[in-house]
């Protein structure tokens, strides 16, 4: 289920408009190359009586337009968010002195990021060990998870707790958001969580990643983990 970083969508004038120009531009650079190549007597017909553009205009065109074209997707890159997820077990969060499995979510990139829709899906252990594998939820909201969870007979804020996180919240640069913790007794019974995180940086281009909070989870944790830096 957990999935790479993937673009979901890019921003329409910034992006696929240039694009548009720069093929534009070198059709034309095209089309003028082949006709003064041509004889004056081919120059005549159609579609090469048509002047568009002379050849040394068109290159200039053509070099612009790759050019800026180009210089977006270099940008694009620049400030491209990172996502990703960290977890480790902690103290001091759950009550009774329980220790929990805390888990985040990353931005390794170099500028920030708007958070435009977050989504949970919540899958479970069999009930038994013998059981079959329990059908697993549909995506729905935090609270949506919360519910889920707690219709298995966990307690929110005491077994396990869930950040609701809502759109337009900041994913800072090289930056963090707290997801949530579970206890031991949670995770004997939650399977995974996963959240589905679309982002949109600053040129407008939305990237999306599946992510699984109790991957690698220590579900019987023993000592704390040191905090990550």
């Amino acid at each position: 289920m957990e999935s790479k970083q993937r673009v979901v969508r890019r921003n329409m004038l910034l992006s696929r408009l240039l694009n548009a120009s720069a093929g534009v531009a070198l059709a034309l650079l095209a089309y003028s190359v082949i006709r003064d190549n041509l004889s004056a007597h081919l120059q005549d017909t159609w579609p090469w009586k048509l002047r568009l553009l002379d050849v040394q205009s068109a290159t200039t065109a053509a070099l612009a337009a790759l050019g800026a074209s180009l210089a977006r997707a270099q940008y694009a890159r620049t400030v491209k968010p990172v996502l990703g997820h960290s977890g480790r077990a902690v103290d001091g969060m759950a009550p009774f002195d329980q220790r929990a499995w805390a888990c985040s979510l990353t931005n390794a990139g170099q500028d920030v990021a708007v958070l435009s829709d977050i989504s949970y899906l919540v899958t479970f252990l069999p009930a038994a060990p013998d059981a079959p594998p329990r059908a697993p939820g549909t995506w729905g909201t935090a609270l949506q998870a919360v519910d889920a969870i707690v219709a298995e007979g966990l307690e929110m804020r005491k077994d396990f707790m869930l950040t609701v996180i809502t759109a337009g919240s900041a994913l800072p640069a090289q930056g963090m958001k707290f997801l949530g913790w579970f206890t031991e007794k949670a995770m004997r019974t939650v399977d995974e969580v996963y959240i589905r995180v679309r982002v949109v940086d600053r040129v407008g281009d939305t990237h999306e990643r599946i992510i699984a909070c109790l991957k690698a989870a220590d579900r019987t944790p023993a000592h704390t983990d040191p905090e990550l830096s």
